[in-house]
């Protein structure tokens, strides 16, 4: 079948599109037809211009919903376009936690199945298929929509890369919102920033992530302190994490970030699969394990058969004296 219309539902933070938004532009546009954005917040015309520079023609926007959480209303706003005879073919999210509320109350809406966790999306003959990974990212299926559209996927993080197209600022065309009831009577009381210096993790060209190897939480200082030296972030693995070691937010791998960074240096952290799902999409990987038999070797570009007490700060010395 032919895609003329794909939306994406777009999000932003301190008036900028997220890099999911941006990855899901690039792809819609890749399936061929008007790409077209649907947006809650009240700075619609501030983030137009970029987003229209990745693909989207027009922005349906709920305008700012205060306290409320999007689910409810960006979901109803969406159906009730939908119901009125403004239906695309194929509707994209970003396997974020809003992302994954709009989804999945919107799927009930209009009786539509959602697929999940999805690492591609392409045009297959007369099917729209969906890519995932299973098992752990061992496995990799293709699932083909049979219902009537619109087609809704969520997608996982760095599942595409953002690429501008050249495209003019999108024009923002307010959408009502219907009344949601008791459905929509859930409140935001509060948000809290993760406390962080230098890049964040899932945008960090360079990461550094410490694993069980370490020995104990004391030692992921060094970590840091690599990671600070290479203006990277630091990262983890899910045993340290579960450990308590450091907090949920440092975890990559299936259950935690997905990372495509430019360096991926893995310390101490043998190689479960779950791990690896999260950060193999990297351009180098550099693994230090004193188990030459360690699977992260597997898919390293560089190994270091070694004691990472040993390897990791004579690395950091090295750089301290390159200044």
């Amino acid at each position: 079948m032919a895609v003329n219309t794909t939306w994406v539902f777009a999000e932003a933070f301190d008036g900028k599109p997220l890099s999911g938004t941006l990855e899901l532009l690039t792809k819609a546009r890749q399936l061929g037809g008007s790409v077209e954005a649907f947006y809650a917040g009240d700075d619609a015309d501030a983030i137009a211009p970029e987003l229209g520079k990745y693909g989207a023609t027009k922005v349906y926007s709920t305008g700012g919903l205060g306290d409320a959480l999007l689910g409810a209303p960006v979901a109803a706003a969406m159906a009730a376009q939908i119901e009125a005879g403004n239906r695309p073919d194929v509707v994209l999210f970003a396997m974020t936690y809003d992302g994954r509320d709009v989804a999945g109350r919107l799927s009930v809406k209009i009786d539509r199945p959602v697929l999940t966790n999805g690492l591609d999306i392409a045009v297959d003959g007369d099917d729209v298929t969906v890519g995932t990974a299973i098992f752990g990212g061992n496995t990799l299926v293709t699932t083909a929509f049979k219902s009537e559209p619109p087609f809704l996927a969520i997608f996982r993080p760095k599942s595409f890369a953002p690429e501008e197209g050249g495209g003019a600022t999108a024009e923002v065309v307010t959408v009502d919102v219907p009344d949601t009831g008791a459905s929509g009577a859930a409140r935001v009381l509060d948000r809290h920033v993760e406390e962080r210096s230098g890049p964040k993790l899932d945008e960090a060209a360079v990461v550094v992530s410490g694993g069980r190897g370490l020995g104990d939480a004391e030692k992921f200082a060094m970590i840091e302190e690599l990671a600070k030296l290479l203006k990277g972030a630091p990262g983890a693995s899910r045993a340290i994490v579960d450990a308590g070691w450091v907090p949920y937010a440092y975890q990559v791998g299936q259950t935690g970030k997905t990372v495509k960074p430019t360096v991926y240096i893995a310390c101490g952290i043998s190689g479960a699969t779950q791990h690896m799902v999260g950060m193999k999409g990297a351009k180098n990987i550099i693994a230090i394990n004193k188990d030459k038999d360690a699977p992260i070797f597997s898919i390293a570009d560089l190994g270091v058969v070694g004691d990472v007490h040993k390897v990791v700060p004579k690395l950091i010395e090295a750089l301290k004296a390159r200044g």
